[in-house]
């Protein structure tokens, strides 16, 4: 009966509703900005202006406790169709993945290195069981609503991973452009492995990541771009099936052990 009630306070929230309509068309009308950084290629995209912009009105009249408190289910309702975009686009794209070859296919295992690197220092630097919402990968949306569906969204865990997603949509995306073009100039791998690794399951850090491979080496761009989004093609389709048996799991039980040795059972 509460859920039925807050979902009425929802969308009787006309001032919500306003808000973010008025967003979205300032974000769109602003559109994507790309700015060259040595190497590297930054770009500002719609969703970070969104961020910024609703994180600024929240200091403002504009926005009252009551429009905080029913924001909540909409990132549930965001997450939801976000995943189901994912496997519309998932399945006709199989020949794909499966034709890009076994070396996409050992990408999912580099994945879970985060872990064994994350995790430590988020307990050393005092971090409770949101540490394993936020080093269980790297928080995108397919995680998020794993993490929600798991644990809920006020959960330790789900505070974790919401800051990982947070601060991979502020941060994320243009530290993968600047490393990418800065590693594939200053490196002898291949450009193209570059490409390969900059499809970690999220569009906008791949497009600055490809992005900036593109500016450095504009003569290999449509293998590239191919590399890239077969990459990312499958970070999205495995990525959450690696998260839910493997990632997750081992990140339980690391938490556990990790916890246990520094409290001194």
């Amino acid at each position: 009966m509460q859920d039925g009630n807050a979902a009425m306070g929802l969308w009787k929230d006309w001032r919500l509703h306003v808000i973010v309509l008025a967003i979205v068309i300032v974000t769109e009308l602003i559109g994507t900005f790309s700015i060259k950084v040595g190497p590297g290629v930054v770009l500002l995209l719609p969703m970070l202006y969104a961020l910024g912009i609703g994180i600024i009105l929240y200091f403002t009249p504009a926005v009252k406790e009551r429009q905080s408190v029913n924001a909540e289910p909409i990132i549930v309702l965001g997450v939801s169709l976000l995943l189901a975009k994912i496997g519309v686009i998932i399945g006709p794209s199989l020949p794909e993945v499966i034709a890009a070859g076994p070396a996409l296919l050992l990408q999912e295992l580099g994945h879970l290195v985060t872990i064994l690197i994350a995790l430590p220092v988020a307990i050393w630097l005092g971090m409770k069981r949101e540490a394993i919402g936020m080093t269980h990968s790297i928080g995108r949306e397919p995680n998020v609503g794993l993490i929600m569906d798991k644990y809920g969204m006020g959960s330790p865990e789900g505070r974790g991973v919401m800051a990982m997603y947070i601060f991979g949509t502020v941060f994320g995306a243009v530290f993968l452009g600047l490393l990418s073009g800065l590693l594939a100039t200053i490196t002898p791998l291949s450009p193209l492995s570059f490409a390969l690794a900059s499809g970690v399951g999220s569009g906008s850090m791949m497009a600055a990541a490809s992005g900036s491979l593109i500016a450095a080496f504009p003569d290999l761009e449509t293998q590239i771009v191919a590399l890239s989004g077969a990459s990312n093609l499958l970070s999205l389709s495995s990525g959450l099936w690696v998260s839910i048996f493997i990632a997750l799991p081992l990140t339980e039980k690391l938490y556990g052990w990790m916890t246990r040795k520094k409290e001194g059972y």
